[in-house]
């Protein structure tokens, strides 16, 4: 027990001492001291103590020699410390400050790679995850023979299904809803945004059934025309996939646009 409680004395005297001396460290005048602990709190991951020395430090060495490593590693402070939106700022900020840095590339992907992390689920909200594609193509643009080109693309093509999978259920909820069509234009807007979406089959049908059930519960001065796009979106269809699974229902809509016709027609012709 007696030992147990020389351990704690001897722990809390280590903390105390080590407080004290970040205390001392924070009101230091010695710069490039300073600059040294900030740097060994970041490699014991010790983010948060190091994140104010690093601030501090970035406006005392504007101009100098050493601001270009103090900015460095500022950016990486926040990067670390999940605050991904300063981070991106940090970087990216860095990048245009110091174009001839050796860095300078790290930092304009890291950037880029900020608003990736800070990309959220294909449901939410989507801003974030353009600005991550358009802050990648730039910097794809600005760095074409670098090394981090394939990762960006692999990247690119992760936020983009996330995009492509907001547009696909924003057109379900659409038809769901029974707003067809809201519903035909977001599948439209589906297949030309995402040529290649592993969509494209099932969005195409979806223009179709949309499409008759848009021209069914239209006012009559509608229906002649909507029933037409119809069936030319009913021979896009059948073109584009002649063996799909939904071509048994898409045959039955079109008869059914048939039939409406055929009674249009005959309704609209008069009794000799």
């Amino acid at each position: 027990m007696k030992r147990l409680y020389v351990y704690i004395l001897l722990a809390f005297s280590i903390l105390a001492s080590s407080c004290n001396h970040y205390n001392k460290m924070l009101k230091s005048t010695n710069l490039d001291e300073k600059l040294d602990y900030a740097v060994k709190l970041y490699d014991k991951k010790q983010y948060y103590k190091a994140l104010p020395l690093f601030e501090e430090l970035i406006t005392l060495y504007r101009g100098t020699k050493k601001a270009e490593k103090t900015y460095y590693y500022f950016a990486y402070t926040n990067y670390k410390l999940e605050d991904y939106a300063s981070a991106a700022f940090d970087f990216e900020n860095f990048a245009k400050t110091f174009p001839s840095s050796e860095w300078a590339e790290e930092c304009s992907f890291m950037s880029a790679y900020c608003y990736y992390q800070d990309s959220p689920e294909y449901s939410l909200d989507q801003t974030n995850t353009l600005k991550a594609i358009s802050q990648m193509q730039l910097f794809a643009d600005h760095y074409p023979a670098s090394k981090r080109i394939a990762e960006c693309n692999e990247l690119i093509d992760q936020l983009r299904w996330k995009l492509e999978l907001k547009s696909y259920d924003i057109a379900k909820l659409y038809f769901s809803m029974e707003e067809y069509k809201a519903a035909v234009t977001s599948y439209k807007n589906l297949v030309k945004d995402f040529p290649s979406t592993k969509f494209r089959e099932e969005a195409l049908f979806m223009i179709l059934k949309a499409g008759f059930r848009l021209a069914d519960n239209s006012i009559d001065s509608k229906k002649a025309e909507r029933f037409q796009q119809a069936q030319l979106s009913y021979a896009e269809f059948v073109n584009a996939y002649p063996q799909s699974k939904y071509k048994k229902d898409a045959d039955d809509i079109n008869e059914a646009i048939k039939k409406r016709q055929d009674k249009k027609d005959t309704a609209s012709t008069p009794k000799l």
